[in-house]
């Protein structure tokens, strides 16, 4: 198993680590401009403070990269950014990057999505790695099953066991494939996010591709306990979203768009809405991340009329 140690503030730390509930965390990079590969989901992402406090005060585990313009991020993770709001978030983020963007753009930042994020008291924080070097500028990968990775991560471990960490246990949905360490339980934001890149930031019925008009749409509410799970999540456009959740509209089995007679009964219109009826889904390229049945029959059962 890998681990990746990130670099990170000390204000960054302090403020998600006075927070009460935090059940994700955007690991911002203030540019889009490199990627990052370096874990598989489930995989630990450790936090490491800048110099000269050397230590690794806590961390998380990846489920999942991407870019997004700042404003977005913010939308969907808010606090969990580490900042009070978003002019703080981009005041932060400001202070890294190489060239400062016009006032109000709209730039596109990295996002490294964590859930089940842990904080370290500070009696509690592990020393770096001895063969960290003071030229490593965003972080660096170790092994955990030898030497300094695996000094780490077995520190790390011990920390988690004694706080009896719910999330060591092993989630049997397995929503990534075979487990490494857990399967990552996604927060609110990570499904918005993740939701959206498997849909290849497209509405799944009308192939709009304009980002600040698409929304996740939970096929089973959250508040029904329908899980973040992106099986439980579709990519709309923000009208075909509302209609879905007040049951205008559904899906069908076979992943057929429908719509309700109440639409043109109740308003007297909804003639783009009907020109709709019947279309097949842009699904997703992996079949794993399609719409759960049970989803879709529970929403035809308990919404749609």
């Amino acid at each position: 198993m890998r681990t990746f140690i990130g670099i990170t503030d000390l204000d960054w730390y302090e403020f998600l680590a006075s927070m009460a509930g935090v059940d994700e965390v955007n690991f911002w990079q203030p540019s889009a401009s490199r990627t990052f590969q370096a874990l598989s989901p489930g995989e630990p992402f450790l936090f490491k403070l800048h110099s000269p406090n050397q230590f690794i005060v806590g961390g998380g585990f990846f489920a999942h990269y991407t870019s997004l313009p700042v404003s977005i991020a913010w939308s969907a993770f808010e606090e969990k950014n580490g900042a009070r709001s978003l002019a703080e978030m981009r005041q932060r983020i400001e202070k890294y990057r190489r060239t400062q963007p016009d006032r109000g753009s709209d730039y596109e930042i990295g996002c490294i999505l964590l859930e089940q994020p842990f904080f370290f008291r500070r009696r509690e924080w592990i020393p770096a790695p001895a063969d960290w070097s003071a030229t490593i500028v965003r972080g660096k990968g170790y092994d955990t099953m030898t030497g300094e990775g695996r000094r780490i991560w077995d520190a790390v471990s011990e920390k988690l066991r004694l706080s009896a960490a719910p999330f060591l246990l092993e989630d049997d949905r397995a929503r990534y494939g075979a487990p490494t360490l857990i399967t990552p339980r996604l927060g609110q934001g990570s499904f918005r996010v993740i939701v959206t890149d498997v849909y290849g930031r497209r509405c799944a019925v009308t192939r709009e591709r304009t980002l600040p008009a698409l929304e996740a749409a939970h096929i089973k509410p959250y508040t029904e306990s329908g899980p973040h799970d992106v099986r439980n999540g579709i990519l709309f456009r923000s009208d075909i979203h509302r209609l879905f959740d007040k049951g205008y509209v559904t899906v069908s089995e076979d992943y057929r768009f429908e719509v309700s007679r109440r639409i043109k009964e109740e308003f007297e219109n909804g003639r783009d809405y009907y020109a709709l009826h019947g279309q097949r889904l842009l699904l997703p390229r992996g079949s794993e991340f399609w719409p759960r049945r049970e989803y879709i029959q529970w929403h035809q059962e308990n919404v749609f009329r």
